[in-house]
């Protein structure tokens, strides 16, 4: 062992990323390239009753037209997730089978010339005529007819749980919280849109394919076409970003591969920013309901979480609201039911956190309100309801570390002497607030074997190899620290090559995975190789080895020894030149523990906000986050972390900006390009902190590793929207947070100046120019009595002054005071916006 892992090393494909010398699928170059576009539907639901293709066949450059009058038929194949290991199409739906029209924006026509610019002019003139039918692409439009599947998320989860006697958990709960959300749908956009590159040569297929999983598009190609897997080749050297865009297998692989057979020519095709909201999924809209009930101590005694979302017509695909929500706390009774609409979309699919992001985000809003009704501190709230067994099952967690990241996520943030009531920090015009929420994020063990070749040489060099991708992770660098440390060699002497799928099995790294299952393959072939060659130098004669043990071997350096005796040290090369020989390798392969393993899996975190809004406009800033984070054993805090802060940063997005909306007249996404649809920018960035806890994990593999991927989103943005609460009283609950949701919350208000001496006068209060008596105030400088002043203060008698954020007894209108004011804050935390009456 090296210990090579754990150190922070850079990526080793980033100076070809700087440089450019790195080849995405869109880059490579091949003789007699053609170009394909994709027409697509112009209505949401109905018939194609015409497609006129002439003009477009005789634009100059045409080199062929696909419809579905033309389109060759292909197989059907179930959706499962890619992670799985099998055939992975996004939908069971396949375009141009037939004349039906399901969803804007699905593919009608496929036009391939010998430039992208004379593609994309052809495709203009293809002319489609539609008798359109009413559609339904909304939940409120199709409410009435939802329903509850049998099972979702591609048919490996249950649609409803429920565990002990919810109503008796509600009958025994002094106080009950009962909150409603609505989420706007969310898109994938990573910096490289979808992009195949399809070539055939006779019966055999090469597709450059930007992708998550190369073998879930050599398999689900195979199986749509109905050809062997061995007549299909996948690369991928550089694949721009993800996310879940491409951890499924879109129709557009297929199509470009259709198109190259029947153009007999090399045919690359790359869906546009604006077809990427139509062409690889998305994250529903939906709605969630949760309802808590709790004692007086705060110990939570029921769970209820609802969602209801909007489908496809062909697949009951919903992401699982309460897959880890159900479990991180300790709750005697839960029920959970998911109901569909069966919509004029495409299937939803994986985005970032799926289901866990806003689930979380659920469960987190209510323990933030709970906490607040109760007066105990969210962090307190949540330490008493903390669990260290899996609720479902009674299981044991595999390793836990929540209460770590609890602390020392406090400790970065600087939570402690917090003032809990809303509204009581102020920088200037800003309202500053401050939340947090818990983070969890499941184990998934639903792969099959992994395999991984190693082979050294000579020379003393390395290389690591198997069937799988880079597309942002750091996966070719963190595989390559494996390697070194499981051979016993320096790093900048081994090598990971990847992006094949002629080398050896792996599924797709998705849900978070990737570290886990490739690292285990990767560690176990290196394993496997170095102790068949300590094995050769114990059978060596001629090796300072012969005869030892081969348990008090260690390999380090390249070199191996024993472990207590440097003398004894012998290279690869010595011993493999002495034995004649140029190489030796060896396979290894991982297995996942069994599904029915008796201990519970989460990786656990908690994440903290400091936000700032405006009070005047309600513009929000994100000032601070921190997130403490335990995913078992960390291989490269550098990677690890760069992951863990593109995950805030997108719930920051999540919470403030991301939002697909519907035109319900057209039934057609209405933002569908990076001009509307808002993304965070580096300007929007706010000082992120990352704290990883490492903590001992024997069950989900060799490393101990359980990944980093998606958690980082998850609480983010539920931290962000309980900092809202916290800045200006406003409960958030529905994303992504509007200005105009705040504004609506905010009436008109007055800021009030220190020391500043006021009148009642009919109802009014005048607010005198300096120097002059209250009572002589000019008319303009009065305010009415419905407008409420920001800041703390008593309104007496006329003449009576006061300062800003005084704290003083507030006192019950019920009892006639000589001095009264409406009191907006809680009675026994002090006065912090008053509304005038006109018996003020």
């Amino acid at each position: 062992m090296t210990g090579v892992i754990g150190q922070g090393v850079s990526r080793v494909d980033g100076p070809a990323k700087v440089t450019g010398s790195a080849q995405y699928s869109g880059e490579i170059a091949l003789p007699d390239l053609a170009y394909a576009e994709i027409v697509g539907a112009g209505v949401a639901s109905g018939r194609i009753t015409s497609i006129d293709i002439a003009r477009a066949e005789r634009a100059e450059g045409v080199a062929g037209i696909l419809t579905h009058r033309n389109m060759p038929k292909v197989n059907n194949v179930p959706l499962l997730p890619s992670l799985i290991g099998g055939p992975a199409p996004g939908e069971t739906f396949f375009p141009m089978q037939d004349d039906v029209i399901h969803y804007a924006g699905q593919p009608v026509a496929i036009v391939v010339a010998d430039t992208l610019e004379r593609a994309q002019h052809a495709a203009t003139l293809v002319q489609v005529s539609y008798a359109q039918t009413p559609s339904v692409t909304t939940i409120d439009q199709g409410r009435a007819d939802a329903y509850e599947p049998e099972k979702l998320f591609a048919g490996l989860l249950p649609a409803q749980e429920r565990r002990g006697n919810i109503e008796d958990g509600f009958a025994a709960a002094d106080l009950r919280i009962d909150a409603s959300f609505r989420y706007a749908a969310n898109h994938h956009n990573p910096m490289e849109a979808l992009t195949t590159t399809a070539v055939w040569d006779g019966d055999q297929l090469t597709l450059y394919d930007s992708c998550q999983g190369i073998k879930a598009v050599q398999l689900t190609v195979a199986a749509l076409l109905g050809l062997s897997p061995s007549n299909i080749r996948v690369l991928t050297h550089y694949v721009g970003g993800s996310f879940g865009a491409k951890s499924m297998v879109w129709p557009n692989v297929t199509l470009a591969a259709l198109a190259a057979q029947y153009v007999r020519r090399p045919v690359r095709l790359a869906v546009t920013r604006g077809q990427m909201f139509t062409s690889c999924g998305h994250r529903e809209e939906q709605e969630q309901n949760i309802q808590l009930g709790a004692s007086r101590e705060g110990k939570l005694t029921a769970i209820r979480h609802h969602k209801i979302s909007i489908t496809s017509q062909f697949d009951d695909w919903a992401e699982p609201a309460y897959g880890v929500a159900s479990k991180l706390y300790a709750s005697p009774s839960f029920e959970g039911m998911h109901r569909l609409v069966a919509g004029n979309t495409m299937t939803p699919t994986f985005t970032r956190a799926p289901g866990e992001s806003l689930g979380v985000f659920t469960l987190e809003c209510a323990m933030d309100e709970l906490a607040s009704e109760l007066g105990i501190d969210p962090i307190e709230l949540r330490l008493r309801n903390i669990t260290d067994v899996d609720p479902a099952t009674g299981n044991s967690w595999s390793s836990h570390g929540l209460r770590e990241c609890y602390e020392r996520g406090a400790h970065r943030f600087g939570w402690a002497g917090r003032n809990p009531q809303p509204r009581s920090e102020r920088d200037g015009n800003w309202l500053i607030g401050t939340g947090m929420a818990t983070a969890g994020f499941p184990v998934p063990l639903v792969m099959h074997t992994q395999r991984a070749r190693a082979r050294v040489y000579s020379d003393g060099t390395a290389i690591m190899q198997t069937a799988t991708q880079e597309f942002g992770t750091g996966m070719a660098t963190v595989m390559a620290q494996v390697a070194a440390d499981g051979l016993g060699l320096d790093l900048h002497n081994v090598r990971f090559e990847l992006g094949d799928t002629d080398l050896p099995t792996a599924a797709s790294p998705v849900g978070s995975s990737g570290a886990m299952m490739i690292g285990g393959a990767v560690h176990n072939a290196a394993i496997a190789l170095r102790d068949q060659l300590i094995g050769l130098a114990v059978g060596d004669s001629q090796s300072p080895l012969h005869g030892a043990d081969p348990g008090r071997i260690v390999a380090t350096g390249g070199r191996i020894m024993l472990a207590d005796d440097a003398g004894t040290a012998e290279t690869y090369s010595s011993l493999m030149r002495r034995h004649f020989m140029t190489d030796a390798e060896a396979i290894g392969s991982w297995d996942p523990p069994s599904l029915d393993t008796p201990l519970g899996l989460l990786t656990f975190g908690a994440q903290f906000a400091r936000i700032a809004v405006d009070a005047d406009l309600g513009i929000i800033r994100v000032r601070q986050m921190t997130g403490a984070f335990a995913p078992g054993r960390v291989l490269n805090p550098m990677t690890a972390r760069s992951q863990l802060m593109g995950g805030m940063l997108w719930g920051m997005g999540q919470a403030l900006l991301e939002g697909t909306h519907m035109d319900t007249n057209l039934g057609r996404w209405a933002n569908a390009s990076l001009g509307d649809y808002l993304l965070p920018v580096n300007a929007d960035a706010p000082d992120i902190d990352v704290e990883l806890i490492e903590v001992e994990d024997n069950v989900v593999g060799p490393l101990g590793v359980k990944g980093v991927g998606e958690i980082g989103q998850v609480g983010s943005a539920a931290a962000i929207a309980n900092a809202v609460h916290h800045a200006t009283g406003y409960r958030v609950r529905e994303l992504p947070i509007a200005v105009e949701h705040l504004l609506e919350h905010q009436a008109p208000r007055i800021s009030v100046p220190r020391q500043l001496a006021l009148a009642v006068d009919r109802g009014h209060v005048r607010i005198p120019v300096a120097g002059r008596r209250a009572d002589r105030a000019e008319p303009r400088e009065l305010i009415r009595a419905e407008d409420k002043i920001d800041g703390c203060g008593v309104l007496l008698k006329a003449g009576d002054s006061f300062c800003a954020g005084d704290r003083h007894d507030v006192v019950a209108l019920g009892d006639q005071p000589r001095e009264r004011h409406l009191c907006r804050g809680r009675a026994d935390l002090g006065c912090h916006c008053l509304d005038l009456s006109d018996d003020a």
